[in-house]
């Protein structure tokens, strides 16, 4: 097993169901919400966290069908909290294509979110387990105090790096370990072997959002679907800045806290110049790097199989990737 194609190769029969499923339960009387399901799901991407909760309930011998309802349940979290995004965020493009705000606007966008939310809310009671309520709905509430912790965060060169991971473990990486913790919960898996699903999650996840935040100055718009120096834009300070800001001083730390401030990336080639010279996404790559292997430590005491050897190579992945 060598690349993520192969990992879709061990899941194809479970991949194929939970596709059928997430368009059936995608289905409402309403055409608009249809129509802009729609639009989002065939965006594409790489559906990573129904992948894990695939991946954890067979890793764990997990024989039941639940894990494919519970896949689609994560991804429906996932897409929700996305639309909502773009709207805060004011994106115009996603993985390359217009945001459904850009399209619809903002208040069917909204709306369609809350569908999604509340779809998913229906769907994670069929398993009868008030343990995967419990971590989903905590999950939820977790991203939702992410996304207003980074917003009360945003144009803020002060921001420290536990302030950041403070963000980013609950807007992103919450989601990846309820996406794993419930695959062990499924097939009952002792207590010992959820935990480390758990861990091994929360630290994937932190991984995967670092290295998002290098690939938003080091990668283009061919790859990522979206402009270098978004989050520049946006105002957000994340751990490239975070690090050259305290590693700089004079007229490069000034442009940079101005960036920062006033949410201004006119200036982002003369950024990017400054990150490198102090290698701010070395020490980035590093940091994800630790989190990667702390992911991959987690697994000891889950049994050998080829769900495992996926799991590992997932976090190596995580850090090769180009979008």
């Amino acid at each position: 097993m060598k690349n993520f194609n192969d990992i879709r190769i061990l899941l194809k029969d479970d991949l194929e169901k939970t596709d059928l499923l997430l368009a059936n339960r995608l289905s409402s009387n309403v055409a608009l919400i249809n129509q802009m399901s729609s639009y989002i799901i065939g965006a594409g991407g790489k559906r990573l966290r129904p992948l894990l909760v695939l991946l954890c309930a067979r890793a764990t011998d997990y024989q039941g069908e639940h894990h494919r309802l519970m896949a689609v349940v994560i991804e429906l979290i996932h897409t929700a909290t996305l639309l909502h995004d773009d709207i805060v965020d004011e994106s115009a493009t996603r993985r390359g294509q217009d945001t459904a705000n850009e399209v619809w606007g903002n208040a069917a966008s909204v709306l369609v979110g809350d569908f999604l939310y509340s779809r998913s809310f229906e769907m994670m009671v069929e398993p009868g387990s008030m343990r995967i309520m419990q971590i989903l709905s905590k999950a939820t509430n977790s991203i939702a105090e992410g996304e207003v912790l980074q917003l009360l965060n945003c144009q803020n060169s002060e921001l420290t790096e536990d302030q950041y991971y403070q963000v980013i473990e609950r807007k992103t990486a919450v989601l990846f370990q309820a996406a794993t913790q419930i695959g062990g919960i499924l097939s009952e898996a002792d207590d010992i072997q959820e935990q480390a699903l758990k861990k091994y999650g929360l630290h994937l996840g932190n991984a995967f959002q670092i290295i998002d935040d290098v690939l938003d100055y080091e990668s283009d718009f061919e790859s990522m679907g979206k402009e270098v120096g978004d989050d520049l834009a946006e105002g957000k300070t994340t751990l490239p800045m975070i690090f050259a800001l305290a590693n700089t001083t004079g007229a490069d730390n000034t442009l940079l806290k101005d960036a920062i401030n006033n949410a201004d990336n006119s200036k982002i080639t003369q950024v990017i110049k400054i990150l490198q010279s102090v290698d701010a996404f070395g020490y980035t790559r590093e940091q994800a790097q630790k989190s990667a292997e702390l992911a991959k430590d987690a697994l000891v005491d889950i049994p050998s199989s080829a769900y495992k050897d996926a799991l590992i190579l997932l976090c190596s992945l995580s850090l090769q990737r180009k979008s």
